[in-house]
């Protein structure tokens, strides 16, 4: 009889940071897991998580952190299932320590968390060396502006720290499918040089980080794509075996649908070159993948391959690019179209003084999205002007957000319902450096 093989599940936690907490609740509850992984940064996340650590040095890490923990630390702790985050964004080591007060607070004694840092290198850019992929422009060209640099480090530094017995391992910017690989390379004992199986677990987290997506949320489209249930959508999971094949599910009797279709949806998902999709621990090759419904809400994911992991991490730089004004008003009834574009060109004649490094006058519902081309020269019955300018100053943000609320008594006729806002743009931009210019350190706590 052959023995059985071992299999590893790993559960999607958070698609990002503002993201769902029950369905983590429910994974953590009835998914018979090993580890629950949240991955909860976007590109500008952690540029707007140093913001607010330049405000409180206590703050920088994801501002959900205590509800999280809160509602599955206890489960988790109970069943025995490891979490993996990169909730610590901009001060891992605080989250790790918030983490440690919480477990205290629920009596759970004994909790190890392991910190990892070194993705911030902010204080080693060479400024002058270092060319922005997005223009081509030097990176000396975004001057006092820069406000953070983190690299998306690789699952090495996370391995270290599971087999240093850690059941919280919490961290800034790592490469998302880096944070479900690291516990197959972990339990599977893969080696870091065996590239085909770094490439088989990239998918796995490829699949997975983006949480609801794959199991319907961003799919459906009613009529075309219909998915059962989205008011009570279940986060994924993964059935890991030794060889890297996995199959992708979800808990029974949550909403949602795990097909081959939307994890062929999933698998597309920002990639630029399927046969070459760069990670820090590996050149995934998914030219080859293979996607089988093996059941209802049952797919098997297998044949991913890869090459030689890049000599260069990739950063992303935040920087201040400036403010944003914006106002909105409501035209409703007869001559709702008119009075709107109106209030829009009444706006453009007031605002003309401003030298705006970006604007938009639109109608929303009419042609906010696709232009004038694709009105379709209808009359609405209502319509909602907005305004919005790019500008250098927080008072020049002001007055455009002011000028849209003085409508209501400088005219056209019926508006209302007016809206206006001010907030400070931080930009993501994106440079290479040397890998060795990252050193990742590993902090162990306990509660």
């Amino acid at each position: 009889m052959k023995p059985l093989m071992k299999t590893i599940r790993l559960g999607a936690g958070a698609g990002y940071s503002g993201d769902r907490i029950p369905p983590a609740v429910e994974l953590a509850e009835k998914g018979r897991l090993d580890y629950l992984v949240f991955e909860c940064l976007a590109e500008r996340t952690i540029a707007l998580a140093q913001l607010e650590r330049s405000k409180d040095a206590r703050l920088g890490f994801d501002p959900l952190l205590r509800d999280r923990m809160e509602a599955v630390l206890p489960i988790c702790a109970g069943k025995r299932i490891k979490i993996v985050t990169n909730m610590g964004a901009a001060n891992p080591l605080g989250a790790g320590e918030e983490i440690v007060r919480i477990a205290r607070e629920l009596g759970l004694a004994g909790l190890k968390v392991a910190v990892v840092q070194g993705d911030d290198v902010l204080s080693r850019l060479d400024m002058r060396g270092l060319t922005l992929l997005e223009s081509g422009e030097p990176l000396a060209s975004l001057g006092s502006s820069v406000l953070s640099a983190n690299a998306y480090i690789g699952a090495g530094a996370l391995v270290q720290a599971l087999a240093g017995g850690a059941d919280v391992v919490v961290t800034g910017r790592v490469a998302d499918p880096a944070l479900f690989l690291a516990p197959l390379i972990h339990e599977f004992g893969w080696a870091m040089t065996d590239w085909d199986k770094m490439g088989q677990g990239t998918l796995v987290g490829h699949l997975l980080e983006c949480a609801a997506q794959i199991t319907g949320g961003y799919f459906a489209d009613p009529g075309f794509r219909d998915v059962p249930n989205l008011a009570r959508l279940g986060f994924p999971l993964a059935e890991v075996s030794g060889d890297g094949s996995a199959v992708i599910t979800k808990v029974e009797g949550s909403g949602g649908c795990v097909t081959t279709a939307t994890c062929t949806a999933q698998l597309l998902y920002e990639i630029e070159n399927p046969a070459r999709y760069l990670q820090p621990d590996v050149v995934a090759d998914f030219s080859r993948v293979t996607l089988n419904q093996v059941a209802p809400d049952r797919v098997l994911v297998q044949g991913a391959g890869g090459l030689p992991r890049p000599d260069t991490l990739k950063v992303t730089v935040g920087h201040r690019d400036g403010y944003i004004g914006e106002g909105q008003i409501s035209y409703a009834g007869l001559g709702a179209h008119a009075r709107g574009q109106l209030a829009l060109d009444v706006l453009k004649l007031r605002l003309s003084g401003i030298q705006p490094l970006d604007s938009r006058y639109e109608l929303i519902g009419l042609n906010a999205i696709h232009g004038p081309a694709l009105s379709g020269g209808h009359e609405p019955y209502e319509v909602r002007a907005r305004a919005a300018m790019r500008v250098a100053t927080r008072r020049e943000a002001e007055r455009v957000a002011n000028e849209v609320e003085a409508l209501y008594l400088n005219g056209p006729a019926g508006g209302g319902g007016v809206t206006k806002s001010v907030r400070e743009v931080i930009a993501a931009a994106s440079v290479l450096i040397p890998r060795d210019w990252v050193r990742t350190t590993i902090t162990n706590l306990e509660s």
